[in-house]
């Protein structure tokens, strides 16, 4: 990387640093550092929902996926436009005016005010752990990134920098930093790569004819994914829209519910169809360069799936080109991984620890948030692929809650027992068959057999409950 490229990248990672330091100055209340003041607009609330979602993650997961299976890895943010649109016609309008009247800082305040505070206190230990792994994964993401585009930078070295950066901002400037830097961060993303990475890496593989030599017809196709693997991401991803911490905490900063509705069919149109084929169009390419030998450093070697994105821009982007283009992915990754960093510590703060009305509480939030970033960043070091960390703890998170959730909003006598232990079977049975690493039925996701089983138990403690009420 020339100089010119190492300088554009560090006046982006400065620039992000300053506007953690301009809000620090701003925030006085949990309110504020959790929820923004509650007063963002459509727009903010819509790029920030995108960024956070698909972020660095699915950035570089979905470039592991068109390297793999081609077009067909898109259907994996097809599920998030449904989950976008879905939350925003069934969910918003059942909490957005009441978490504005009570003042809800968190997801699990609103099944308090369903079920009870034990519910919540589940909930939140559920969502910190969750969010903790997200974390992890996106700070993963960041250094496999920074690994692959600095060859004299080891992984290690590249996961501390990634973790000090991200967590110091967002330890800074709370939720309205990530918001702003959201915002910033997308444009960045989207500029690069449309009018910088697509393009060059383009013509640099040689165009269309290349492509099609080189790969086999089905990473051309729609249809070469199978059922399972459609549906597996259909329970992992779109259920998330409906118990994502950091999801209701844009619910909860928009100017009110409409606004917020707003954001959220922006978030969908952008998940699908622009960054689903952007990430998988790009993943082949990288793909396409690698069989021709266009990879100088891993010719008659194997390559990681998730690295040959970064590396094939490294490869074929001129000087000061790089600069940007890497900067947008580190702009992704960023805007994912600050926005889970905040929802893992507002979950311990408010719903386990209950500090968020004491005194000192804004000072509790930034040493919360500076304690997961750390626990998130020695995780980080443990694992090695970014989309296997990063759906397992959407899985835990989804089978965990989602019931309960649904119940929330869709039945008429919400039970508190049955949600408490609905909640406990499904995220613990998802963790131990994740954990164990069975094979189990019909190659479906541990999460399926989770959510399944905590609908059995909430059904079975319901249906006991109301009968004893009868009698």
């Amino acid at each position: 990387m020339s100089w010119i490229d190492l300088s554009i990248f560090c006046a982006y990672l400065i620039a992000m640093l300053s506007v953690g330091f301009y809000f620090m100055r701003r925030n006085k209340t949990t309110d504020d550092y959790y929820v923004g003041g509650r007063k963002l607009g459509s727009l903010h609330i819509g790029l920030s929902v995108v960024a956070t979602d698909v972020g660095g993650g699915f950035s570089i997961g979905l470039g592991g996926l068109g390297f793999t299976m081609g077009l067909s890895g898109s259907w994996l943010l097809f599920t998030g436009l449904i989950g976008a649109w879905l939350s925003g016609v069934l969910l918003i309008p059942k909490v957005a005016d009441l978490a504005r009247k009570k003042g809800f800082l968190t997801f699990p305040q609103f099944l308090s005010h369903i079920f009870d505070k034990r519910v919540a206190i589940i909930a939140g230990v559920i969502s910190a752990i969750g969010y903790l792994g997200f974390t992890s994964s996106q700070i993963l993401a960041g250094a496999k990134l920074a690994s692959s585009t600095f060859p004299t930078l080891s992984l290690t070295t590249a996961l501390l920098v990634m973790g000090v950066i991200a967590v110091v901002y967002t330890v800074l400037g709370g939720l309205k930093a990530v918001i702003y830097t959201d915002t910033i961060q997308w444009l960045v993303l989207m500029t690069g790569l449309i009018f910088v990475g697509m393009p060059f890496a383009y013509f640099k593989i040689g165009g269309i004819e290349v492509i099609r030599d080189t790969l086999e017809p089905s990473f051309l196709s729609l249809r070469s994914v199978s059922w399972q693997q459609i549906l597996n991401w259909m329970f992992t991803i779109i259920p998330i829209w409906f118990i994502g911490m950091t999801l209701y905490q844009r619910i909860y900063a928009a100017k009110d519910k409409k606004t917020a509705q707003r954001g959220w069919f922006i978030a969908g149109l952008f998940e699908y169809p622009i960054m689903a084929f952007m990430g998988v169009i790009l993943g082949m390419f990288a793909k396409v360069a690698f069989e021709n030998g266009m990879l100088p450093d891993y010719v008659g070697s194997n390559l990681d799936a998730e690295m040959g994105l970064p590396v094939l821009l490294r490869t074929v982007l001129p000087v000061g080109f790089l600069g940007i283009v890497l900067s947008a992915y580190f702009s992704a990754i960023m805007s994912t991984a600050d926005s889970c960093l905040m929802a893992s510590s507002g979950n311990i703060l408010t719903d386990v620890l209950n500090k968020h009305n004491s005194k000192n509480s804004l000072r509790y939030s930034q040493l919360l948030t500076f304690i997961v970033g750390a626990v998130a960043l020695f995780l980080a070091l443990k694992m090695q692929s970014v989309l296997e960390l990063m759906l397992h703890s959407y899985s835990f998170m989804v089978s965990g809650m989602i019931v309960p959730v649904l119940a929330a909003l869709f039945s008429k006598r919400p039970d508190s027992v049955a949600a408490l232990f609905s909640m406990i079977v499904g995220g613990s049975v998802t963790l131990i068959l994740i954990i164990s690493n069975v094979s189990l039925p019909f190659e479906l996701d541990a999460n399926i057999y989770g959510i399944g089983l905590s609908l059995i138990v909430y059904l079975l403690i319901s249906n006991i409950n109301s009968r004893k009420a009868v009698f």
